[in-house]
Parts: C-alpha cells; sequence; structure tokens
C-alpha cells in the first residue's frame, strides 16, 4: 500500500517578500529624518530674523520709554543693556523679549560693522531715545553659511541673505 504525503500550502512570506519590506522601511525612515532636521542655512536664517526683530523692538523700546538702549555680542550669544538714571548701563533681566539669548552651538556673530567700519572694542550698538542710529551690519555664520542683519539711518532693519538679490531682505516690522 503506498501512502500519499499530502503537504498543507506554506503560509507566510518569502525571505525576498521580508527584504523588500525592509528595504521600503529603511528608505522612508531616511527620507523621513531628512526631511524633519533643518539645514544650516534655514537655521541661520531663523536666528537672523529673530535678531532682526529683537533690534527693531530696541529700538522702539528706547523711543517710548526715553531709555538708551544697547545691544552686546561675545562669542556664544548676545544680551541688552538699559541706561539707568545714574548713568550706568545694567543688563536687562525684566523683559521676556531683551533677555540674554545663547545663539546655537556652532553659530557665531563673524563679523561686526557700523557705518562700513569695524569698531575698536566690543561688539556694541546703541539705540537713543532720540531714534537716531547709525548704519550697521551683524555678520553671521553656521558651518559654511553666512548670513547678515543691517540697519539704516532711518531705523529699517532687514536680513540680507548672501546671492539673493539687493532687495533680499525682509524689513522687520515696525
Amino acid at each position: 500500500m503506498s501512502r500519499a504525503i499530502i503537504s498543507a500550502p506554506s503560509r507566510g512570506f518569502t525571505l525576498i517578500e521580508m527584504l523588500v519590506v525592509l528595504m521600503i522601511m529603511g528608505l522612508f525612515i531616511g527620507l523621513v529624518s531628512a526631511i524633519t532636521q533643518p539645514d544650516d542655512r534655514a537655521i541661520l536664517k531663523l536666528e537672523a530674523d529673530r535678531m532682526a526683530q529683537l533690534l527693531d523692538f530696541a529700538a522702539t523700546e528706547a523711543r517710548l520709554t526715553g531709555k538708551s538702549i544697547a545691544w552686546t555680542a561675545d562669542e556664544s550669544g548676545y544680551r541688552f543693556w538699559r541706561l539707568d538714571d545714574d548713568g550706568t548701563w545694567s543688563e536687562i533681566r525684566d523683559s521676556d523679549l531683551l533677555r540674554a539669548l545663547t545663539l546655537p552651538q556652532g553659530m557665531m556673530v563673524s563679523d561686526f560693522r557700523v557705518e562700513n567700519m569695524k569698531p575698536q572694542g566690543a561688539m556694541r550698538l546703541e539705540f537713543t531715545p532720540q531714534g537716531s542710529s547709525l548704519a550697521f551690519t551683524i555678520g553671521m555664520a553656521l558651518g559654511k553659511e553666512h548670513i547678515a542683519v543691517t540697519g539704516s539711518p532711518v531705523g529699517d532693519v532687514r536680513v540680507a541673505v548672501p546671492g539673493e538679490g539687493p532687495e533680499n531682505g525682509q524689513v522687520a516690522l515696525r
């Protein structure tokens, strides 16, 4: 007597099918992680926009309060100062907007010019209650990317992105 061995049909996935699914998942994860991590240029532009808005706000605050406000920068960040009634400068700590800010890791203020000249000593800008100001340029760098925050004597503060033409900056809203 002969016995027939009948095997049940296999259920499951083949090795090829599993490898194709893993490859598709790997590509998807790689694409999502590349999209969600901003590049140096985007981070630099965000920080430059923030600085431009804060400088514009500091100038407005000086005019409204009648007290001079200064901006200073060092290798790790920047802060704002207010001229007290007794003639001394004190760091502004009571404002959420004009508080000391630390730049993201690797970012730095790479250039500072007032009236197109490098000032002697520390990086410092002053905003007076009279609203008068000097033209300035604050260069910022992160990796190989560079950007500039510029201010005109009439009070316009712009972010100038290299390579985007003369009307490249955006005016900080007043």
